[in-house]
């Protein structure tokens, strides 16, 4: 199976079936055709295992998008690099994951913030049957992470027990302000959760 989104021709990442076991949750590594770059805020080469921006390069990546020139210039780095949005990383045997998407980044005292990261770490804890993270507005440090979970039928978790979970395996910058437990979430027809309007409905006021 391939992933690829329209500007960059039919594919850009292949998994090869042989190792697919032991990368789950791997898109594969870069066909023939096609280079990838993992870059921090300043558009710099990050290490393998280090999360930021997968930006695309190749001849099935678009030129740009036609009589737009602001839509072209935003949406390429110099050099011909195709910012894709997605933040992603690399292992060190070359093959990439996914994370999320950058809209859904938020920046906690200067560092940058994926949900995503978060939201697994939470989701492995045994009373979370689903977690959604989004940034909110903090006086002290711009945006801090609300963490609105799910919990498993008959399971209780206090808001502290989660966020030690999260602080034994996340930096301090990413472990949750807040915590609300909800039922369920605004969605799409799809099921997908609806993240902008989850964040309006939160009032931190009100959360423990």
């Amino acid at each position: 199976n391939g992933m690829g989104m329209t500007e960059t021709g039919p594919t850009v990442f292949l998994m090869d079936p042989e190792r697919a076991p032991s990368k789950i949750g791997s898109v594969g590594k870069p066909q023939v055709l096609a280079e990838v770059r993992v870059v921090g805020p300043d558009g710099a080469d990050l290490p393998d295992g280090s999360v930021g921006e997968l930006l695309f390069r190749g001849p099935a990546v678009t030129p740009g998008y036609f009589g737009n020139a602001p839509a072209t210039e935003a949406a390429f780095a110099p050099g011909g690099w195709l910012r894709s949005g997605d933040v992603g990383r690399r292992d060190a045997d070359g093959y990439y994951y996914i994370v999320s998407r950058i809209k859904e980044m938020y920046i906690s005292g200067g560092e940058n913030v994926y949900p995503a990261e978060v939201e697994a770490v939470l989701d492995a804890h045994p009373a979370v049957l689903e977690a959604a993270v989004v940034g909110v507005p903090d006086a002290r440090w711009g945006e801090v992470g609300h963490a609105v979970i799910r919990l498993r039928p008959g399971a209780s978790l206090e808001a502290e027990a989660l966020r030690a979970h999260a602080r034994a395996r996340l930096a301090a910058y990413k472990v949750p302000k807040y915590v609300t437990i909800v039922e369920d979430y605004p969605r799409t027809a799809a099921g997908k959760v609806q993240k902008h309007l989850l964040a309006r409905s939160l009032n931190p006021e009100a959360a423990s």
